[in-house]
């Protein structure tokens, strides 16, 4: 099977909403990255999203609402929810919440857990193809567990034009780099993933939120919470100053260091929002046989830098390098 190219036009949303009612897979595009859609009320759809994607059974689906209002059936939203939602949702927010008690999204979804992962896509694609659904879609990325994520739709068909049914082209993704996760299921608020809105927002809205432990046993709380990846095949090596033979460089702002077999830059202004957006698409670039590795320009750990140093740790690992530059 080779997966059909589909455009944005009602027609082609219509064939991919027709597609999806029948259990099929179908990667759209979001604000932050491709996501890889199957029904979630479909316990057969989510299990061929696993599939395709070679992922854990233990690793949870974000669920995509068309509406904000979808979101109370299948979880409970207390005062903290609510606020969240109506300041960032459509947008690059997660939330996990319990799940509600007349909640119709399959058990897969949520990889067994008591709790649902929801949020609201900003991409107008994504917002109509939901619409034209009528129902939410589990959407994890649209590329095999743990390799980089997608952000354009040939992405896509590189890493699963043989696996699925059909993919959406809406261009590339705006924002470039995944969803922020918040768990809401508890007294205090735990990030679980930083991501597209910034912690100090969050918490400007809600107050102070905790940072999860890395997740026991293996067994995480949400996507993206694996100790390895976001991984190009080639090894990382993270706070580079200079080359070693035969490296690659991500580079991050003016006067990067000289000597590296290639370079891509992911803001030679030094704009973290400029670099989230092109993170995942220098990867692929530099992730090439003819070089030795990928080394990576240090990047601030504030704000959104925080969110690109996350997926680049997780990238690097478990073979992190001890950093050779710094004496």
């Amino acid at each position: 099977m080779t997966a059909l190219d589909l455009s944005p036009t009602p027609p082609d949303l219509d064939r991919a909403a027709e597609l999806l009612r029948g259990g099929e897979l179908v990667a759209f595009p979001t604000e932050t990255v491709y996501g890889l859609g199957g029904s979630a009320l479909d316990d057969h759809a989510c299990a061929r999203i696993f599939e395709a994607k070679g992922r854990p059974r233990f690793n949870p689906l974000i669920v995509h609402l068309a509406e904000d209002d979808d979101g109370r059936e299948h979880a409970v939203f207390d005062d903290r929810a609510e606020r969240l939602a109506a300041r960032f949702w459509p947008g690059p927010l997660t939330l996990v919440l319990p799940r509600a008690a007349s909640c119709r999204i399959s058990l897969l979804a949520s990889a067994g857990l008591d709790t649902l992962a929801l949020r609201r896509p900003a991409h107008p694609v994504a917002l109509r193809l939901l619409a034209t659904l009528g129902q939410p879609l589990a959407a994890p990325s649209a590329n095999r567990s743990g390799r980089v994520s997608p952000t354009t739709a040939a992405h896509v068909r590189e890493e699963l034009g043989s696996r699925i049914a059909a993919i959406i082209d809406g261009g590339a993704c705006a924002v470039g780099l995944e969803s922020t996760i918040l768990d809401l299921s508890g007294a205090l608020p735990l990030l679980l993933r930083p991501g597209g809105i910034p912690l100090e927002a969050l918490e400007a809205v809600i107050g102070p939120i905790g940072v999860a432990a890395k997740p026991a046993g293996n067994a995480p709380r949400a996507p993206g919470m694996l100790e390895s990846h976001y991984a190009p095949a080639l090894p990382l090596r993270l706070d580079a100053v200079r080359a070693l033979p035969g490296e690659s460089l991500l580079a991050f702002g003016p006067n990067p260091p000289e000597g590296f077999a290639f370079l891509r830059q992911l803001s030679e202004r030094g704009d973290l929002s400029e670099a989230a957006a092109n993170l995942f698409a220098a990867l692929r670039a530099l992730d090439r046989p003819e070089f030795s590795g990928i080394a990576v320009m240090p990047i601030p750990e504030y704000g959104l830098g925080a969110a690109i140093n996350d997926r680049l740790r997780r990238a690097a690992a478990p073979r992190i390098q001890t950093n050779t530059d710094k004496e």
